[in-house]
């Protein structure tokens, strides 16, 4: 059994480590608020202009817009959404794995031949996809520092740029869903180019009658980079949402468990402390018997 010593050193660390993990619970519980609060939002707007477009351009036949010509998929963009800093569970290893996965599986033949780019939005799958050598393009680590819609904008423009210049066939984003502050969803959307409604009888369904104002070509191609922009703007907010639920799951669970380890040091130290306290005793009797002798 450890001394009285190395036990009481390591209540004081346990105890300090108890403190941290109580405190980044509270620091993110409190992000975790204003997150949840700005995808919330968003969402429903995200969610009604897709809808929108999708009743405008499902019976857009031969439409101009290099947005939704679907194309042979030789060169391909991952979108990988990830956070800048860790403890936050398997949170960042998730969307990692998932991304790789869709690679070994969908994307194989592509990346053999080199033609599988990355864009990484977070420190951590920046540095996971450098250090083992894929294609990363751009850094944008400091996006969470001030994150706003003209900040994620300018990274779907880039994306826009490569799609229509022929860099890319296939945009794909691979991201955290957020669901709760227990529960993230691993989920993987195609960026571009924008996926078609199977039909227009399904689409007219929704029994909607626009009105439109100068044409329907002309709005489609207006409402088509927005809708771009504002599906990877949600995926970001999702995913930082996600972050600070599951960061706060973990350091609530981190802090429980600590309490455990205390409770059993705390144990530990007392029956030291009294084997110390019967030896000693021991000892002080043996040795006035002796004298006594």
């Amino acid at each position: 059994m450890a001394n009285l010593k190395e036990v009481r050193l390591r209540i004081a660390s346990v105890q300090s480590t108890q403190q941290i993990t109580k405190a980044m619970k509270m620091v993110s519980a409190a992000k975790l608020k204003r997150a949840t609060n700005a995808i919330v939002q968003m969402r429903p707007y995200a969610n009604k202009l897709k809808d929108i477009l999708e009743n405008l351009s499902a019976s857009l036949e031969g439409s101009t817009s290099p947005f939704i010509q679907d194309r042979e998929p030789n060169k391909v963009l991952l979108v990988v959404v990830s956070s800048n800093r860790g403890l936050a569970g398997a949170f960042n290893m998730n969307v990692i794995k998932a991304a790789n996965q869709l690679i070994a599986t969908k994307y194989a033949e592509q990346y053999k031949n080199g033609n599988v780019k990355m864009i990484a939005i977070g420190k951590k799958a920046q540095d996971f996809y450098e250090k083992r050598k894929y294609q990363v393009l751009g850094n944008n680590n400091e996006i969470y520092a001030d994150l706003s819609f003209e900040n994620v904008t300018k990274i779907t423009d880039t994306i826009m740029d490569g799609f229509v210049k022929g860099e890319f066939d296939r945009v794909e984003v691979i991201y955290n869903r957020f669901k709760n502050a227990a529960v993230q969803i691993i989920t993987n959307e195609q960026l571009l180019p924008l996926a078609k409604a199977e039909s227009v009888a399904s689409v007219g369904n929704s029994n909607v009658d626009y009105i439109l104002e100068p044409s329907q070509e002309e709005i489609v191609s207006e409402l088509i980079p927005k809708s771009i922009k504002i599906q990877l703007y949600k995926a970001v907010l999702d995913s930082h949402a996600s972050e600070h639920g599951a960061r706060m799951t973990s350091m609530d669970k981190a802090t429980e468990n600590a309490g455990e380890l205390l409770k059993s040091l705390k144990l530990a130290y007392n029956q030291a402390r009294q084997a110390a306290i019967t030896t000693e005793l021991t000892e002080i009797v043996s040795g006035a018997a002796a004298l006594n002798g």
